[in-house]
């Protein structure tokens, strides 16, 4: 063999030979594999436990300074928590202070709280709750403090956690923060602190007691019922709060059957009304008649609205049938008020506090949003009340009175129509209640500190009640 054939023989087997000589050493290597190469891995073993250990131990460390971590943040957070509703609870104390007048006649009132002092009060009370409970870096601030009675306190603690190890000291920050409010109790957000129960006359219908004037109006609607083939029933019309509190105690869930106190039933204006074919007609027709369905998800409940003397859903109630003019309102708007209150039959006093939270009296008065004008008017809800300029004071003070009343008519509650200006009826209807908004929260607890430092003759004085709300 010679030539490329004889090379190529030659190079194979060269290849089997190293082949052969390869394995032939690694089957010397191999051999004796027991001891040497036990010792290595007995060696490699310790040294994973040794790492293995340190790993753990590390661990352990880590581990403990998050728990002292987690333990510090949770104690932050309780000393917050404490001293914000401290803060407010101080706040609470001494609100209605802020709605005495500075001055009776020309001698300082002692009676009245200026806001800085109403604010370091609260400050010193949230402090101090927070230091009682371990804290010692603290800060207090107020979200709304810029508005003349501010309602909400924030707490924050900076407390940091301190975590040892290895001998050294370290320090991580471990922040907690918690705000607290003022804002109108269950009873008082439901309807306002009217004169309670209706105790006037009362006229039976199917049997179910109502004002006289509520009868009327639904006879008159009922009338127009039959004409169209419908017959109303009556399944409920005035209740006292005794009788509402034995229904909630059998039925206990607010959305369905009001707390004692709360339902407007006891106001003599509201018809539980059927069958429930009679829905459709009470729908398309019960407004005529001045009936308006209260809530959205209760196709039978209609109440009154042309109720006159209904202090407790803040119609008239002085001797002229809308309240007295508040001290607190500048002398050149108080004939507006005035004409307003008496034109639109909603209490002067409302209106006043009303303006006093929209704009201080403020004609020009413009907001980040854009509601203009004393009344703070947004320029679609002036539009449809008929308000070409919200900067005229007199025509937007009318505008509110009608707006006012018609939101009065509508919720048949002082807070809810109150609500309903600052957020929309939209937001106030989807719950029947003041919506957990911070501004409207404040906005009605405002304005029934106002009520109640002016003396209102609805009788619409601020029950407060402190509540965490982050």
């Amino acid at each position: 063999m010679s030539g490329p054939a004889a090379m190529h023989a030659l190079n194979r087997a060269e290849m089997r030979g190293q082949i052969v000589i390869r394995g032939e050493a690694a089957a010397i290597g191999t051999a004796r594999p027991g001891r040497r190469f036990a010792r290595e891995e007995r060696g490699q073993a310790a040294l994973l436990l040794v790492a293995v250990m340190c790993v753990v131990l590390v661990g352990a460390v880590v581990l403990g300074g998050i728990a002292a971590g987690l333990g510090e943040r949770g104690d932050n957070q309780r000393a917050a928590d404490l001293g914000a509703l401290g803060g407010a609870r101080a706040m609470r104390a001494v609100y209605p202070r802020l709605f005495q007048p500075a001055y009776i006649g020309r001698v300082p009132n002692p009676s009245h709280l200026s806001r800085d002092t109403y604010l370091a009060l609260a400050r010193r009370r949230a402090e101090a709750t927070a230091r009682l409970n371990g804290a010692e870096r603290i800060s207090v601030a107020f979200p709304d403090g810029a508005a003349f009675a501010p309602t909400r306190i924030r707490v924050t603690v900076t407390d940091p956690a301190v975590v040892k190890a290895g001998g050294e000291r370290r320090e991580a920050a471990v922040d907690a923060v918690a705000e607290a409010e003022l804002s109108p109790s269950a009873a008082t957000a439901a309807l306002g602190a009217g004169p309670g129960d209706y105790s006037g006359p009362l006229a039976y219908r199917q049997g179910k007691p109502m004002r006289p004037d509520v009868a009327i109006a639904f006879d008159r609607m009922a009338a127009a019922a039959a004409r169209d083939g419908v017959a109303l029933t009556i399944t409920s019309g005035w209740r006292s709060s005794a009788e509402q509190a034995r229904l909630f105690a059998a039925h206990p869930d607010p959305r369905w059957v009001a707390p004692p106190g709360r339902s407007l039933h006891r106001l003599g204006t509201e018809l539980d009304l059927g069958p429930e074919s009679a829905y459709g007609w009470l729908a398309a027709n019960a407004g005529g008649f001045h009936f308006v369905r209260r809530m959205s998800w209760e196709p039978w409940h209609y109440g009154y609205t042309l109720a006159a003397g209904t202090t407790s859903v803040g119609y008239g109630g002085g001797g002229d049938g809308r309240g007295a003019m508040p001290s607190f309102v500048p002398a050149q708007f108080a004939p507006a008020i005035s004409a307003a209150a008496q034109r639109w039959n909603v209490s002067a006093a409302l209106l006043a506090a009303q303006l006093y939270a929209e704009s201080g009296f403020n004609p020009f008065a413009v907001s980040p949003a854009g509601a203009q004008g004393i009344a703070q008017f947004m320029p679609g809800t002036a539009r449809t009340y008929g308000l070409d300029n919200p900067f005229d004071a007199t025509a937007a003070i009318d505008a509110q009175g009608r707006m006012m009343r018609d939101l009065l008519r509508q919720f048949g509650s002082v807070p809810l129509a109150l609500a309903a200006y600052n957020a929309g009826p939209g937001a106030v209807s989807g719950c029947g209640c003041i919506p957990a908004y911070p501004e409207t929260q404040a906005y009605v607890a405002r304005i029934f500190g106002l009520l109640g430092g002016a003396g209102d003759s609805a009788g619409l004085g601020a029950g407060y009640e402190v509540r965490l709300v982050r």
